[in-house]
């Protein structure tokens, strides 16, 4: 048996040898036995059995590991078949080691496909949560529904947000004849009726109370009916409506029958109880019924349930998480890139100016070489009303603790000490230039930076020179075309993503749907990166089936219409007012605005669609920008959008949350033709999701499982096919694509001859993991094939260019990258020689990448040789580190010790570079361990290898959770099955013996390459529980970045 510490404590555990010799030398009164129930002795030795099959199996040793773990299966199985005649031989696993996961009563047809299996294993119960890291419980229903041979609902109410998520699906299921049985309630009148008319016409078998009075149904659950025994039930928060299924406040339990059959076989009792009850009735939608079920729910919604809400609530004098996020890469672009004039882009509503205050609040502590003084330096803050002011100046007070902090100027009110100014821009513009020196303010702010292509915000930008310039805006992109990230180098400093914003609950979840029309794009003329607007204005200008499908698609996506606030993105004046024309005549009361519309009358539009008298108001760019309606409810996407910064700001435009209104979502309905070839939909959906080019085309092809908590990405057939058609089109995935399209930029005089590795990443708007991930490509081949390199090709240069792709890309060193880079640049290599350890083992951390380990390893001089002869070669991976170093986008840190280990908190690196910093891996040793755990004796150090999701399935319940963040410096660690507390290993973690330092990672690999481990620093024992393994719980020296918490394991 496996040694275990048993302390004072509740136990349910039988009674072993080892036990009973523990127990025998105590008094009786000390401990507490009970006969084993024979009732229950079946399942809990089986429990106590598998507890030790498992380790068995887990450590027999390798080669041929499942072998031999199938063998001493079927010895155990062989053993039982002596003791029950139940068990036979026909028990026994087949050697090849396989799954049976369907039986067929026919094959499959020419077109047919196999039945969709569900996300989870059919054997597997687990908690959903609507987190980052898991399927949405309305993504896992989903996926129940097509392999369910009748199912069973049990719901306080249902919305039409969320049953059209699950539309689609649960057709095709009714279609088939199979059943469905529909337990609500008109319980504070939530239920849609529409929703139930749409069951009901489709097959199902519902049935409602409407006794509000004394029914106070909150269960929901579903049961996945199955006859093979593999049937699944999904119990816990979650309604049919679309927070519910997608929010990440809700909890649910799946429970599977091949694990948990006694609670399955419950629910299935209990509903069926429920079903025969006469407080349920049968609806069957007869116009009666409607009437009725209208009158229910109108009673209902007389229930007073409004919650008091402070409108200061979400405030807190610490940072939350997506704002430390965003001011560590603040950090970064100042403390690496010596970049001090950053541009902060978040949503309307979400806090920028709060993040300015603990931006200010920190200058002193983080950056002390520049702002010597304790106290704030001198500070100018410039918006362009009153309000804005009014709240900045009352949120820097509280985030800095000092209620006498700044002078407003605005509106007649003048500063006195003029070193803290909250300033109207209207008031500065009546100030004279020469009255305020241009170095006067250390710190300018600038809200609503977009507005600085005016000329009133011009005129101070010009004149002032301040330390540090803090752009904020929520709309980098102007209507009118001008640019304000010339103030900033182009670059975006810190972005609140969508992501993030999403689920922190700042703004309002979406559901995106895009839908397929006839419209053909694709020979339409492609001038400077785009489509030209007059060409497309007269394709969509009078397309009336394409009105029709468009008016066809609201109908499905949103519940009335009539009471919708919505906006339509147009193409042109024409087409905007084509289309209010078209709404108006089936009787949508909608307008079109442009440029040209004196300002009143858009002003009372938008006063007339913000109170409901509006449905719809279509334009062309006017929206994108600067427009503040919470209430907006639906967004129409009505011309091809490839820009991703305007894509995310015409979304932004419904995104601010309105409890008032009651809105639950934002519905945005994309209208998708065949687009230009060139046209490129991965940069707006890899902006939305925040994935590279390969992640997207698996959540695509996925059905997008791991979007945003409370949002859903839903494609029709057709418009699915087309994006991926254009994923494979647009963007290289072949060598001789890859050359056409760099022909063709070069035609166009976008890159030359002179042209570097960072331009031509630029022109083709891609990241260098998707360059280096076309196989057979180098920025230095590709050059010779263009006519712009005339050497000869060194014989190893093919083999050096396929290890950038699979072992370089993932450096974030700059110092390091740096230091590499300049050494590329000497006409000789260094000598090893008279390298020092930490300078000699910086190069092995490179070659080990570059040339591979065990039999393919080189020797530190002869690697360096070889680089420095193949010299074009040499300057392409020049070119690289530099590009990486500056892109560099969080803080690293020193590991606090002397020792000559060339690693960083907080860096990534593959195993090989960190046993080659170690000195593990060298000349004398090119084979790189294993193991979870690398015991380092010279520096007394345990390496700990943590890769979080242990399978490569999309989701594992029985593994996600052993290895996991508990918070920014709390980290769940599951040992080696082997270890135990008393063994020296576990007493070396437990009595502090060894310094550990944690590497992490979240999957073994992503697509072809492998990832690597983000260093952790150094962490220190804090608890354990169980042994073999051991639960660890290790405190770590320096917080987690934030923007890493939710993918190791935190659902903030």
């Amino acid at each position: 048996m496996p040694e275990q510490n048993f302390i004072p404590g509740l136990y349910d555990h039988p009674l072993s040898a080892a036990i009973d010799q523990l127990l025998a030398g105590q008094e009786e009164s000390l401990h507490h036995l009970q006969p084993l129930d024979p009732a229950e002795a079946p399942q809990r030795l089986a429990r106590y059995l598998r507890q030790l099959s498992e380790i068995a199996l887990a450590t027999l040793p390798e080669p041929k590991r499942q072998q031999q773990q199938l063998a001493l299966v079927n010895q155990i199985v062989g053993l039982l078949q002596q003791y029950s005649s139940v068990i036979d031989a026909g028990d026994l696993l087949h050697p090849s080691a396989r799954l049976l996961q369907e039986l067929r009563d026919a094959p499959l047809l020419p077109n047919e496909t196999p039945v969709d299996r569900p996300l989870i294993s059919l054997a597997d119960g687990t908690l959903l949560i609507n987190a980052p890291s898991e399927p949405s419980v309305g993504l896992a229903l989903q996926a129940e529904v097509p392999s369910a041979d009748r199912i069973d609902l049990l719901c306080a109410f249902i919305k039409w947000s969320g049953l059209r998520l699950l539309q689609p699906v649960l057709a095709q299921y009714l279609a088939s004849g199979r059943s469905l049985r529909v337990l609500t309630t008109t319980y504070l009148g939530a239920t849609d009726r529409k929703a139930l008319d749409w069951l009901v016409e489709h097959g199902a078998d519902v049935r409602v109370s409407t006794d509000t009075r004394r029914t106070r149904l909150h269960a929901k659950a579903w049961h996945f009916h199955r006859a093979s025994g593999t049937s699944t039930a999904y119990i816990g928060s979650s309604n049919l409506s679309s927070a519910a299924l997608l929010d990440g406040l809700e909890w649910n339990v799946r429970l599977a029958a091949l694990e948990t059959p006694a609670m399955v076989a419950k629910f299935q009792s209990t509903f069926d109880a429920y079903w025969e009850e006469g407080e349920f009735e049968c609806y069957a939608a007869t116009p009666d019924q409607q009437d009725r079920i209208d009158h229910q729910l109108a009673v209902a919604r007389g229930v007073d349930d409004a919650r008091g809400d402070s409108a200061l609530a979400w405030f807190n004098l610490l940072p939350y998480a997506y704002q430390r996020e965003m001011l560590e890469a603040l950090g970064a672009e100042r403390m690496v890139h010596n970049r001090w004039h950053n541009l902060v882009v978040a949503a309307t509503g979400t806090g920028k100016t709060v993040l300015a205050a603990f931006d200010v609040a920190r200058l002193h502590s983080d950056f002390p070489e520049w702002f010597p003084a304790p106290e704030p330096p001198p500070l100018l803050l410039i918006a362009h009303r009153k309000e804005i002011l009014h709240q900045a100046l009352a949120t820097f007070r509280q985030v800095l603790r000092d209620p006498a902090f700044g002078e407003l100027y605005v509106d007649g009110e003048l500063p006195r000490q003029w070193r803290h100014v909250f300033a109207s821009v209207q008031s500065l513009a009546q100030l004279d230039l020469a009255e305020i020196p241009p170095d006067r303010f250390a710190v300018v702010i600038v809200d609503e930076f977009h507005h600085a292509a005016a000329s009133s915000y011009r005129r101070w930008l010009d004149h002032l020179r301040p330390q540090l310039l803090l752009g904020l805006t929520a709309t980098p992109e102007r209507a009118d075309g001008l640019d304000v990230l010339h103030w900033f180098g182009g670059r975006i400093a810190a972005e609140l993503r969508l992501w993030t914003a999403l689920d922190q609950g700042l703004l309002a979840p979406f559901h995106y749907f895009a839908v397929a029309d006839a419209t053909d794009l694709s020979s339409l003329e492609w001038r400077r990166g785009g489509y030209v607007p007059a060409e497309l204005s007269n394709v969509y200008t009078g397309d009336h089936r394409r009105v029709a499908l468009i008016l066809s698609e609201l109908e499905k996506a949103v519940a009335e219409p009539r009471r919708m606030r919505a906006l339509g993105f147009c193409v042109s004046v024409e087409h905007a007012r084509f289309m209010a024309e078209r709404f108006r005549a089936v009787g949508l009361k909608a307008k079109a605005l442009d440029a040209t519309t004196p300002g009143d009358e858009r002003r009372d539009a938008l006063r007339r669609l913000q109170v409901g008298e509006l449905q719809i108001l279509f334009a062309v760019d006017l929206f994108n920008e600067g427009l503040d309606i919470p209430s907006i409810d639906t967004v129409l996407l009505l011309r091809p959008t490839e820009s991703a910064v305007v894509f995310l700001q015409q979304l932004g435009r419904g995104l601010r949350l309105s409890p008032d209104t009651g809105k639950s979502c934002l519905t945005v309905l994309d209208f998708i033709g065949q687009q230009h070839r060139r046209f490129r939909f991965d940069q707006r959906y890899r902006a939305l999701l925040g994935c590279t080019r390969r992640q997207l085309k698996e959540q695509l092809e996925q059905g997008f499982p791991f979007v945003p908590p409370g949002c859903r990405l839903v494609l029709d057939r057709v418009a699915s096919e087309r994006v991926l058609s254009n994923l494979r089109q647009c963007l290289p995935s072949r060598r001789p694509q890859l050359l056409e399209e760099l022909q063709t930029l070069a035609a166009e005089g976008v890159i030359n001859a002179a042209s570097g590795l960072a331009d031509w990443l630029e022109a083709l708007t891609m990241d260098p993991v998707d360059f280096y991930g076309i196989r057979g490509v180098s920025f230095t081949a590709l050059r010779r094939e263009l006519g712009w390199l005339c050497d000869e090709p060194h014989p190893e240069e093919e083999r050096l260019s396929r290890s950038i792709g699979s072992g370089l890309l993932h450096g974030d060193d700059p110092d390091r990258l740096r230091a590499l880079g300049a050494a590329m640049s000497e006409p000789a290599p260094p000598d090893p020689l008279t390298m020092g350890v930490r300078e000699r083992r910086q190069w092995l951390m490179l070659t080990a990448q570059l040339f591979g380990t065990g039999r393919q390893w080189r020797s530190l001089p002869d690697a360096l040789d070889v680089l420095w002869q193949a010299g074009a070669w040499r300057d392409e991976l020049r070119q690289l580190l530099v590009f990486l170093a500056a892109r560099a986008d969080h803080l690293l840190h020193p590991l606090p010790w002397a020792l000559p280990v060339p690693l960083r908190v907080h860096g990534h690196y593959s195993r090989a570079e960190i046993e080659a910093a170690f000195g593990v891996l060298g000349d004398d040793a090119p084979w790189i361990h294993r193991e979870g755990v690398l015991w380092h004796e010279p520096s007394r150090c345990d390496l700990l290898f943590v890769t979080l999701k242990k399978s490569e399935a999309l989701f594992s319940p029985s593994t996600r959770y052993r290895d996991l963040a508990l918070g920014p410096r709390l980290f769940h660690w599951e040992s080696q099955s082997t270890t135990t507390a008393s063994s020296p290993t576990g007493q070396r973690y437990v009595s502090g013996g060894s310094r550990v330092l944690l590497f992490v990672r979240e999957q073994r690999k992503q697509g072809s390459i492998t990832e690597p481990f983000a260093c952790l620093g150094f962490a220190g024992y804090e608890s354990h529980e169980g042994e073999r393994p051991m639960a660890i719980r290790w405190r770590l020296e320096r917080e987690i970045p934030a923007a890493w918490l939710p993918v190791m394991g935190v659902a903030v």
